[in-house]
């Protein structure tokens, strides 16, 4: 699951914007970055947070250096528990060119001292996307963790499973998850495994708005003019 393996993968199934959202951390980005562009494939930089309700939520940024800096800035608010390879993994971080540049130190798989709701308001003022990830799932969830979907400034929800994008509003209700407001409901892939990688992917409707900008950033605006076709009402 290098930044190069990813991005020949995206290649290879023909997925024009992607996000690498490691655990609270972004220092996998940067590599990626460097091999979306050689690949033409439109990139957004961030984390998957694990916030103090032990619930995961996506953060992603257009710029790499905010992201950097956000993720950075999260990860130093983390409990300072020691990550024990023999126990639980490495966590390395490479270049574009899979070489290993460091390791992070902390155990990644615990929580920050934000709340969801700080988090999302700390993303949106440093020009951030913030999507509750797999909020249907049963753990590290909302579903999970709250019991239900809650309101809140999202600029999306992910849903774990594939029906949500066959017939959403019939899917949500299947699902006996009742939102609470308007919200735009996609998939994505989750992957921890390459061959996870597309595995949900799903179609933006941008109509003729660029993808990119002309400094190579992904366009926000176009994103949620497609998210906004995706809107579910409760």
């Amino acid at each position: 699951m290098s930044p190069a393996v990813i991005v020949k993968t995206l290649q290879e199934k023909h997925i024009q914007l992607a996000a690498l959202t490691d655990h609270n951390t972004a220092l996998n980005c940067p590599a990626f970055a460097k091999c979306c562009r050689d690949a033409g494939i439109a990139a957004l930089y961030g984390m998957e947070a694990q916030t103090s309700e032990e619930l995961h939520v996506l953060c992603l940024f257009p710029v790499l250096r905010t992201a950097i800096d956000f993720c950075a800035a999260w990860y130093d608010s983390l409990p300072d528990i020691r990550n024990k390879p023999e126990i639980t993994g490495d966590q390395v971080y490479v270049d574009e060119n899979d070489e290993i540049v460091g390791e992070v130190e902390k155990y990644l798989i615990t929580s920050a001292p934000w709340t969801l709701d700080e988090c999302a308001a700390m993303v949106h003022q440093s020009g951030g996307l913030v999507i509750p990830a797999h909020v249907d799932r049963p753990s590290f969830s909302m579903m999970s963790q709250l019991g239900t979907i809650v309101e809140g400034s999202w600029d999306a929800l992910e849903f774990v499973r594939p029906q949500v994008l066959q017939n959403e509003r019939q899917a949500v209700s299947a699902l006996e998850i009742k939102l609470p407001a308007p919200y735009p409901v996609i998939t994505s892939s989750d992957a921890h495994y390459v061959e996870h990688i597309g595995r949900r992917a799903f179609d933006l409707d941008i109509g003729d708005m660029p993808l990119v900008n002309s400094d190579g950033t992904v366009n926000i605006p176009a994103v949620l003019s497609g998210l906004a076709k995706r809107v579910v009402q409760p």
